[in-house]
């Protein structure tokens, strides 16, 4: 079988002064850093082209914050952005909101915290897993195509959504405990396929430079 690596790119930070849950929200530009973070990744992929590795393939999610890391990459690399609404953010009750202890007792909420394994606040962690794996199957044959044995494409993505698949992909529990993810801004979670199959995961960081001070509110 071929062997092909599909990298889930999350987003770089977003400009985001008032600390709210953005969601799938319109019009979150990347901040200063979070552009910096992007060129950063470009400059990565741009290395891995010049020994022979480059993607072949770029996709990503159809919100602001994800085109815009996506397209130094694309310039970097001489590739289109393809858009895919099925590696977009999760769904999330919350959205639009300042994640504050004072907002969560609002008895308003309570209902939505009644499953935490689902969750009960958002988009099922089985449902994120299952479209951006799919997602990731398809730029698998993609990249494929284009490249043959060993090429590679990417997925520009949402810290959830990359998380969820990546605990699929290891075959763990999807429930988890937000604060231990291990998918910080710009990070890649690498998928090795072997024909459909998940054969390995890496995690990388390429921008861990610009982590210290960025900021910590999550997506979703």
């Amino acid at each position: 079988m071929s062997r092909v690596t599909v990298h889930l790119l999350r987003h770089g930070e977003v400009f985001n002064p008032d600390g709210v849950l953005y969601g799938r929200l319109p019009e979150f530009h990347l901040s200063e850093r979070g552009r910096a973070m992007a060129d950063m990744v470009a400059e990565h992929f741009a290395a891995q082209a010049a020994d022979g590795a480059a993607p072949v393939y770029l996709v990503a999610s159809p919100l602001t914050r994800a085109q815009e890391t996506a397209q130094p990459t694309a310039a970097a690399l001489g590739l289109e952005i393809v858009t895919d609404p099925r590696i977009i953010e999760a769904e999330n009750h919350f959205e639009g909101l300042a994640m504050s202890k004072a907002e969560l007792r609002k008895p308003k909420h309570w209902p939505y915290f009644v499953n935490p394994f689902r969750p009960s606040w958002g988009e099922a962690y089985a449902a994120q897993a299952e479209r951006m794996l799919e997602a990731a199957r398809d730029a698998r044959r993609r990249a494929f195509e284009l490249g043959g044995d060993g090429a590679q494409a990417i997925m520009v993505s949402h810290q959830l959504p990359i998380w969820a698949t990546r605990r699929s992909a290891e075959g763990k529990p999807l429930w988890h405990d937000p604060r231990n993810r291990e998918c910080t801004l710009a990070s890649l979670t690498s998928l090795t396929f072997d024909g459909d199959d998940v054969v390995d995961v890496l995690y990388s960081e390429p921008a861990a430079v610009l982590l210290p001070g960025a900021a910590t509110t999550p997506g979703a």
